[in-house]
C-alpha cells in the first residue's frame, strides 16, 4: 500500500501512485466516465486539492492514501471527487467533492457522522476551510 505522504511525493515529481504504491497508468482514477485523455489534467487539480485537505484536516499522511473517482450522476455533469482511506482497512474515512454533478456545490461527506448526510455543502473548498478557524 502507499501512504498519501508515498503519493504526494510522488505526484512532486512527475509520477502518479495509485493506493498500491504503483505508478498508475489511468492517474489514480479508480472509475471514470470521461475520456481517458483527460484523466491527467483531472489528476493534476485534484492531488492538490487533496494535499490541501489533508494538511487543514491535520490528516496523518502516513495513515491514509486517496484515489480519485469521475462520477457520472444520473441526473448533471459529470463530476470528480477525491477520498482519503484508511491504509490499514482500506475504508473510505473522506469523500470531497470540489464541485458535485448534482448540485454544483463543494460537498464533504465523511465517518463523521457515517456518510448519513453531507458535512459541510459550500460553494467551494476554501469555504470550508474559512469554517475550521474559531
Amino acid at each position: 500500500m502507499s501512504t498519501l505522504k508515498q503519493q504526494f511525493e510522488a505526484f512532486s515529481e512527475g509520477k502518479y501512485l495509485d493506493s498500491r504504491g504503483e505508478e498508475s497508468w489511468c492517474f489514480n482514477f479508480y472509475d471514470w466516465f470521461c475520456n481517458e485523455k483527460s484523466l491527467k489534467n483531472k489528476a493534476n487539480k485534484l492531488f492538490p486539492a487533496a494535499r490541501r485537505f489533508a494538511k487543514k484536516m491535520d490528516i496523518d499522511l502516513n495513515k491514509h492514501y486517496v484515489f480519485f473517482k469521475n462520477n457520472c450522476p444520473f441526473n448533471g455533469r459529470l463530476y470528480d471527487d477525491f477520498r482519503i482511506c484508511d491504509v490499514e482497512s482500506g475504508d473510505v474515512i473522506w469523500t470531497v467533492t470540489p464541485k458535485s454533478g448534482h448540485t454544483g456545490l463543494c460537498e464533504i461527506w465523511g465517518r463523521k457522522n457515517d456518510f448519513k448526510e453531507a458535512i459541510f455543502e459550500g460553494k467551494n473548498l476554501s469555504e470550508f476551510y474559512k469554517t475550521l478557524v474559531n
